[in-house]
């Protein structure tokens, strides 16, 4: 079985408060678009009725070992059905590794999805989605990869209809940024206010209400340590971009275009250009 598993674009991120626990609440717009990582599953027999998991990278820029998050969906779903399965997981990786795009959680939510359709175990979405938040804060968007809002830790998901198909060109300067570390240096003195009195819907209908929705709280800390990510989104603005953002806590930065043509020819300047990949994407629906 074949899974593809697309990435994410935060197109708002606002920081509105923490948990006794450590956690950040988080008030975000996420969008799934069209850069995908491909998850192949198999069955294989299993010996003495124990789950066995092998999983394997290409390129091998994840670890191929249990601490992978698609290693850890497995065991989690295979030991919460009692399923004695044995298994095959090869991740074929196009999204980049730590760029804000959430990679790992949407391989872990792939991971689900397939597993739960191969042994036929009949969970619903629901579940996996509860599945999925013990994996992480955006596994539980990916399981149904639709526009969403997503409050409390990401795990609170308000679904988003009808939204206008954008043209993006994304750009990752070829370094990780480290999550944990972003959240760990954020101010918390400086969390700002869930933006509840907006209609998404209204501002997603046009470009200044799009630019609007364009904040992300997480931006000044990691631009703090690489100040190249500012540099980037200056690049996206030259080239046309209507507006620009980081996505989740960086590397990667997105550039909204007015048209296919316009990000096309964006994206032809850019991916020419040395220390960076750029990719051409659509929002999906």
């Amino acid at each position: 079985m074949k899974i593809r598993a697309p990435a994410k674009i935060n197109l708002s991120l606002r920081v509105v408060g923490k948990r006794a626990d450590g956690y950040h609440l988080l008030d975000t717009i996420m969008l799934p678009v069209s850069l995908f990582d491909e998850i192949e599953i198999k069955k294989r027999a299993a010996k003495d009725g124990r789950p066995q998991i092998r999983l394997s990278c290409a390129p091998r820029t994840v670890p191929e070992d249990e601490s992978n998050l698609a290693f850890k969906a497995a065991r989690l779903i295979l030991a919460q059905s009692g399923a004695p399965g044995a298994l095959d997981i090869h991740i074929t990786k196009r999204i980049p590794v730590g760029a804000g795009l959430g990679g790992g959680s949407t391989d872990a939510a792939a991971t689900l999805v397939g597993i739960n359709r191969l042994f036929k175990l009949g969970f619903s979405q629901r579940r996996l989605e509860k599945l999925g938040t013990r994996l992480g804060a955006d596994v539980a968007f990916f399981i149904n990869a639709k526009p969403a809002r997503a409050r409390g830790i990401g795990d609170r998901l308000t679904p988003i209809n009808k939204v206008p198909c954008l043209w993006l060109v994304i750009v990752y300067p070829k370094f990780a940024v480290s999550t944990a570390w972003v959240y760990g240096n954020l101010d918390v003195k400086k969390l700002t206010k869930s933006a509840s009195k907006i209609s998404i819907r209204t501002l997603l209908g046009n470009t200044n209400g799009i630019n609007e929705l364009l904040v992300n709280d997480l931006e000044a800390v990691t631009i703090g340590r690489h100040p190249k990510i500012e540099s980037l989104k200056r690049k996206l603005t030259q080239a046309g971009a209507s507006g620009t953002l980081m996505s989740g806590s960086g590397s990667s930065v997105f550039g909204i275009f007015n048209s296919r043509q316009k990000a096309t020819k964006a994206f032809d300047r850019l991916r020419r250009e040395s220390g960076l990949e750029a990719f051409l994407v659509r929002t999906l629906d």
